[in-house]
């Protein structure tokens, strides 16, 4: 027979892991299912997302998918334009993309001197940032003008905000929905720029 300080002991350390264990559980199915952080690598997303931002991302706002075959289980809305959102990038799947939402399924796009024109009309492009021309342009100043084309249906087409220095759509083509994983919702960490600390993103 075992003394009784010894049962209790391990009577506690059990409770400690079993705690331990629900915590691990719960934290995987939150990143998997609900909210995941991100941290910003490039600056194709400035003025929006500078480098070094660390942002959350909704990935329950566009429903619940199967883990690793990204088939939506449960859906529950759809990206909407302007949307920034997260994705897997269609011609490396092992990386993971941030853009916003320019093009819808079934639209027409085109890029005219730098002006998005959707479905025949001038597109309201208040995020957009362009490189003055008296600047050297890092990409290259021919994607100012693109298209037209057709959006596949259940794809969209993603722009970055620093327009002339993001690889984007107008690079590399559409984003399937099921390689999207969530909306950018809010930076809650930026290093040096304290003054964007719980910035919602828009």
């Amino acid at each position: 027979m075992k003394p009784k300080g010894q049962i209790k002991k391990k009577s506690i350390f059990r409770e400690y892991a079993e705690a331990a264990a629900i915590a691990i559980v719960l934290a995987l199915f939150i990143r998997t299912f609900v909210i995941q952080a991100f941290k910003i690598p490039s600056g194709s997303m400035i003025p929006t997302l500078v480098v070094g931002d660390h942002i959350l991302v909704n990935k329950f706002i566009y429903g619940i998918k199967i883990p690793f075959v990204n088939k939506t289980l449960i859906p529950v809305s759809t990206p909407k334009r302007n949307d920034v959102i997260v994705f897997i990038y269609p011609v490396d799947k092992s990386k993971d993309f941030i853009k916003r939402v320019i093009g819808l399924p079934g639209e027409t796009l085109k890029m005219v001197d730098r002006k998005i024109y959707i479905n025949g009309k001038l597109y309201d492009d208040k995020y957009g940032r362009y490189t003055d021309l008296k600047e050297p342009v890092p990409l290259s100043y021919a994607k100012a003008n693109f298209g037209p084309v057709t959006i596949p249906q259940g794809c969209l087409f993603v722009m970055g905000d620093n327009r002339d220095n993001s690889l984007d759509s107008r690079y590399w083509g559409f984003v399937p929905m099921d390689l999207v994983k969530g909306k950018a919702l809010i930076i809650y960490w930026s290093w040096p720029h304290l003054n964007r600390f719980l910035h919602v993103i828009h």
